[in-house]
Order: C-alpha cells, then sequence, then structure tokens
C-alpha cells in the first residue's frame, strides 16, 4: 500500500528524537528513486521517492551502489555532507515530510538546507532547498508541459501540492462533524463520508472506523440512529486524540501468510481472514514489508529486457531443437534409400527412360514381396538410382551433424533456463550487469561500442551456527570462479538435484564439517535454486576436488563424482539469519 499521511506522521514522530543534531557523513542513491544519508552512529535513512514505495525510514538493509553515482546523488554530496539535522516536521497531515538541515558553506559560513520527502504515489519527488526556499534540484523535475499548476524546476521556490479542498482531520470539532454529518446524503457510505469530508486519512483507516462503528465496512448513515450516531462521533474523536497523542502501533497484516498491508494502528475490519503481528518500529516493519517487494521490483525494471532476451533465444533454440529432432528422425529411415537405390540398379534392364514409378520384388524381403519405387521421369534410370544414393549418403552425413547440433541445443537451452533463475534471485545492480555480460559473452546479446572496465562482484556469503563460512554464486560465471579457482579442494561443493541453482561452497578449512554445518549449506544451496518455493528438495554433495568442468560446457556447468544427497526445505528466515551483518 502507498504509505498514508497518518502512518508517515507516526515514522516522522518516530524518527524526530533518534536524527536531531546527528551529522550527515555521506550520501548514496542505490537506485533511481532511493537516497541514503548515512549519519553518525552507523544509522541509514531511506529516503524513497519511488511511486509504488515512497517513505523514510531508518534501515538495516544494506544495498549496492551503482559504478559512478547519479547527477543527483552527487549534488546532495556537495550540499548535505557534513550537515546537521536540526528538525523532522510534517505540515498538517500532508504526505510530506521537511527535513531541516544546518550546514557549513565552503567559507566557514553557517547556511540552512532543506529536504523535501513528496511521498505522493506516482507524484512523488525528493526536492533540496536553499535557505531561501528556491530548489536547488530535485529527482523529477515538473514542467510546464506535465503540469500547468505546479512546476518543480531548479531556481523556481518551492510551494506545497495544492489543497484538495477537504478539511484536514485534526481540525474538526465536535459541532462540526454534526453538521457534516446531517448535511451528507442519508444513502452515503461511513468511509465515503469520511473521504469525501476530511483530509489525511487514508480509505483503510476509513474503513476501520467504519467498521468500529458498524461491525461492516460498508455501513451507511441510514443504518445510525440518534445513539448511533453519537456513538460514530465518539470513535471518530477518540481516533483524532490518538493521532494527536501520537498514540502509533506499528501494525503488519498478513493473509494466508503473504504479506498484504500495513497501518499505524491496530486493524479488525478483515477479522479472521488476516492475521496482525506487531513491530517494535515502523522502520523495522518496512524493511520487513518491502525487503521481498523491491526484490521484485528490481528484477521487474532492471531484468525486464534480460528476461526478454533469454527467453526469446531459449523459445527459439527450442524451435530449432524440435525442428532438428524431426530431421533427425528422417535420417534414422535412410536404409530405405539405399535399398531403393539397389533395387533400381539391379533392375536397369528392364527400365526405359520416362518412367514414373518401378514395380519390383524387393530381394532384401524374405517374403520378396513387391514394392513401388517412384521416379523422376525426367532422368535416366542410372541417374533416379544416383539420387537415391545421394539422398542416402546425405542422411548418413547429417545423422552426424544433426546428433551434435541436438547436443549443442540442448546445452544451450540448460544455460538459458539457468540464467532465468539468475535473473529471478538477482539482487544488485552488480548482478545484473554480470549477467548481461555473461549473455554477450556467450553471444546471446550483442556486443555494442568499447568493452567498459566493470568492478568484480563477490559472492553472497554467509555463516552457520557453527561458524564455517559459506559462499553462494550470484551467477553462471561466478559460479565457475567460486568452484573451480577460489574454493579449496578440501572444501564441500553443494548443488540442488537435477535442478538449476547458485554453486555453493561449504569452507572447510581442512576440518570435518558438523551434520548441522552440511545441512545449512544444503539449505542455501535448494533455497538459491529453481526449488526455492519447494519442500524436501534433494540437494547434491562432494568435495570440490570431485567437481570437474566439462569439454566445451557453457558457464556454470560442471560435472561431479562421489556425492551424497541430503534432503531440506528451503527457509527464507534460516537464510537470513545466516547472512553476515544480520
Amino acid at each position: 500500500m502507498p504509505l498514508d499521511a497518518i502512518t508517515l506522521r507516526a515514522l516522522t514522530e518516530e524518527l524526530r528524537p533518534q536524527l536531531l543534531n546527528l551529522r550527515i557523513d555521506k550520501v548514496q542513491q542505490p537506485a533511481r528513486d532511493q537516497v541514503i544519508l548515512l549519519l553518525r552512529g552507523n544509522k541509514r535513512l531511506l529516503l524513497n521517492a519511488g511511486a509504488n514505495a515512497p517513505r523514510l525510514q531508518l534501515t538495516e538493509l544494506l544495498r549496492d551502489n551503482p559504478a559512478e553515482p547519479p547527477m543527483f546523488c552527487m549534488l546532495l554530496r556537495k550540499h548535505l555532507v557534513g550537515a546537521r539535522v536540526a528538525d523532522i516536521t510534517q505540515p498538517g497531515l500532508e504526505r510530506l515530510v521537511r527535513i531541516e538541515l544546518d550546514v557549513t558553506d565552503d567559507f566557514g559560513q553557517p547556511g540552512h538546507r532543506t529536504l523535501v520527502l513528496e511521498a505522493m504515489g506516482r507524484r512523488s519527488n525528493l526536492i533540496l532547498l536553499d535557505g531561501e526556499g528556491r530548489i536547488i534540484d530535485c529527482m523529477r523535475r515538473v514542467d510546464v508541459e506535465m503540469s500547468a499548476q505546479r512546476q518543480v524546476l531548479p531556481g523556481l521556490f518551492y510551494e506545497q501540492p495544492a489543497s484538495t479542498g477537504r478539511l484536514p482531520l485534526l481540525e474538526e470539532t465536535e459541532a462540526g462533524f454534526d453538521e457534516h454529518l446531517a448535511d451528507v446524503p442519508q444513502e452515503t457510505q461511513l468511509d465515503r463520508f469520511l473521504l469525501d469530508t476530511y483530509f489525511g486519512i487514508s480509505p483503510l483507516m476509513a474503513r476501520e472506523l467504519a467498521f468500529r462503528v458498524c461491525g461492516e465496512t460498508d455501513g451507511r448513515v441510514c443504518q445510525l440512529d440518534e445513539a448511533g450516531r453519537v456513538y460514530f462521533k465518539n470513535v471518530f474523536f477518540s481516533f483524532i486524540s490518538t493521532i494527536k497523542e501520537n498514540n502509533f502501533t506499528a501494525t503488519l497484516l498478513k493473509r494466508n501468510g503473504e504479506l498484504f498491508d500495513f497501518a499505524a494502528l491496530p486493524i479488525h475490519q478483515y477479522g479472521a481472514a488476516v492475521e496482525s503481528e506487531t513491530f517494535g518500529s515502523f522502520s523495522e516493519l518496512l524493511d520487513h514489508f518491502y525487503e521481498a517487494k523491491e526484490k521484485q521490483e528490481r528484477v521487474r525494471q532492471r531484468g525486464a529486457d534480460l528476461i526478454r532476451t533469454a527467453t526469446n533465444a531459449r523459445d527459439r533454440g527450442r524451435r530449432k531443437l524440435a525442428i532438428q529432432e524431426k530431421d533427425y528422425a528422417a535420417t534414422q529411415e535412410r536404409d530405405a534409400l539405399r535399398l531403393k537405390g539397389d533395387l533400381i540398379t539391379a533392375n536397369l534392364y528392364r527400365m526405359e527412360r520416362g518412367q514414373s514409378r518401378l514395380v519390383c520384388e524387393n530381394y532384401y524381403d524374405e517374403q520378396q514381396a513387391e514394392i513401388t519405387i517412384p521416379l523422376d521421369p525426367l532422368l535416366t534410370p542410372q541417374q533416379n538410382a544416383a539420387k537415391y544414393y545421394k539422398r542416402y549418403t546425405k542422411a548418413k552425413t547429417a545423422e552426424k551433424y544433426l546428433r551434435e547440433q541436438m547436443a549443442l541445443a540442448r546445452r544451450d537451452l540448460a544455460y538459458l533456463e539457468s540464467v532465468l533463475q539468475e535473473i529471478e534471485q538477482a539482487e544488485t545492480e552488480q548482478d545484473f550487469t554480470d549477467i548481461r555480460n555473461e549473455l554477450k559473452d556467450a553471444g546471446f546479446i550483442r556486443k555494442q561500442g568499447k568493452k567498459l572496465p566493470q568492478r568484480p562482484s563477490k559472492p553472497r556469503e554467509f555463516r552457520t551456527t557453527d561458524g564455517l563460512r559459506v559462499l553462494v554464486g550470484r551467477n553462471n560465471r561466478q559460479n565457475d570462479k567460486l568452484t573451480l579457482k577460489d574454493a579449496d579442494y578440501r572444501d564441500l561443493w553443494f548443488h540442488v538435484q537435477k535442478l538449476h541453482g547458485s554453486h555453493v561452497i561449504l569452507c572447510t578449512g581442512g576440518r570435518e564439517p558438523t551434520d548441522r554445518d552440511v545441512t545449512e549449506a544444503a539449505i542455501l544451496a535448494a533455497f538459491y535454486s529453481q526449488a526455492q518455493g519447494g519442500a524436501n528438495v534433494p540437494v547434491d554433495c562432494t568435495q570440490v576436488k570431485n567437481v570437474k568442468k566439462p569439454a566445451g560446457g557453457r558457464p556454470g556447468m560442471v560435472i561431479y563424482t562421489t556425492y551424497r544427497t541430503v534432503n531440506v526445505t528451503p527457509d527464507a528466515e534460516a537464510v537470513k539469519a545466516m547472512q553476515l551483518g544480520k
């Protein structure tokens, strides 16, 4: 759900005492819509101006940064590194937060900057203002062609988004509430009355208030008698008091075990269909809620072209293989072509030019049954015999060629399936860059221009409960390097059985790992594979010295011997517990 104004207020009140007077040490922009301010005390303030998840929060999730920082990030570094947080405010119940910053310019003179986060869905923005309220720059520039009413451009004075004309929720009085309720049509639903009358309340909260009053979310004004109207008013102003007193509860909603929604207050309208979980802080809740969603969004945005390329190549390969298999099946009937050539040759004495067929006894058949052989009337009998022999020789040659080509096609199909699995589990910008370069080297993406130097990515790193290091490859080329170059020959190698997945290395240091070490490494191998959503997944385990690269194998393809199989169930919580730094 988009962050509503009440949850934004809860976040602002939670963050203010934690961030006041802290110094900004670094500014990062890991994604187009995200900026992270690294503050003293190892605090990471995330400002997200994306259309799907605008928010600000303290985050524990580590995000990779691009090799070259974007221009907006460079500008923020110039103005904000060294600044101190003076205040964090939310004007009214606007979906807008102002971070006031005290800065010192290049000449040592004190100054002021303001960072404004507008968390308004597709119109979200992050704007940097100078001491006079003039826009220095913003994440998304809005010119007159995009909006005739409000432009957001460098050099202009900043103006807040225009008011909707509705009454701010926290400014309502009891007399005003009675008057508004009396004026509304009686068939109006209570949640619609609240949304149309007041500014700052979300549809979720409006439905929750209606449920508390009527026991259902679609209750109408006409259902309320005099006592019901009084009760509605009491519930409404109790809700307002909760907001004014900042008495919030970070509430996560789950439906069928899946993350569904979140709110700043307990939600009861869904009954037993939805379970609630409370968190100690809103920042912790948002990390938990958006971690998986951000990964899916990264794959959707950055991996879309890679998925399309790999999928198209795979589909072409499947069609090509189907044609090759059909041609190969035809070559298996080549002995019939030689037979017809032999029979024509044996019957040359009674054939004439211009015949369209030859009917003769098949002396290769025990019963010597008659056989009809089609002929080309434009050719002599000798030429017809030569034609059948030529077709036989061609089919014999084609059999060997097609067998080789089908093996290559099957190899490429398996490789492309593994690439698609890599894309689904890619986590960082570098992961997508590595996969793109891998596809270029494999010939599935055309190389253009000079090859830019790339910083090598590192494998995922974990530690078992008993303290052993576990490395997990991020892509096929890294799998090869990890298994065939970096790993010690005594380390243990893991891979999901008969499916595509990452190579996993349990670094034993020459000592015997415990059964728990082996099980946890196998869980990682199952989790980072096509069997991630499965149960009782077979994972093969062997020493690295038993793993070899086949001649001509695509990246990531290996053969192995002397292995044992461990059956495990992939567990996201177990994987998170093994992550370093968690």
